[in-house]
């Protein structure tokens, strides 16, 4: 398996056009939901992508989950992550359609 495309610092991640994060009542847990299925989140990939709004840059997102758990060196897990949902097309950067449509 390839690493994923790594992210920025300064890119903006967001969801892609059709992708909704919801939490699930039934299974007590959030859901990415996608015109084909759903993706089951754990809390730390709920919490990532829930301060992923296209405003705020990965080193954002960074610091915020570093002020609340301090001593935790998320980076590299935040870049990781949002790189493997953007291969699966379920997070752009900047605006920019996801890896796969580019030429």
């Amino acid at each position: 398996m390839t690493a994923p495309a790594a992210f920025p610092d300064s890119a903006r991640p967001r969801l892609a056009r059709g992708i909704r994060l919801q939490w699930d009542d039934v299974r007590s847990q959030s859901m990415l939901l996608f015109p084909e299925g759903a993706l089951e989140l754990n809390e730390t990939a709920a919490k990532v992508l829930e301060l992923c709004d296209g405003e705020r840059t990965v080193a954002d997102v960074v610091g915020i989950l570093e002020a609340r758990y301090p001593g935790a060196d998320v980076g590299p897990d935040v870049k990781e992550l949002l790189g493997r949902l953007e291969e699966r097309r379920f997070v752009t950067r900047d605006g920019r359609p996801p890896a796969k449509e580019r030429p």
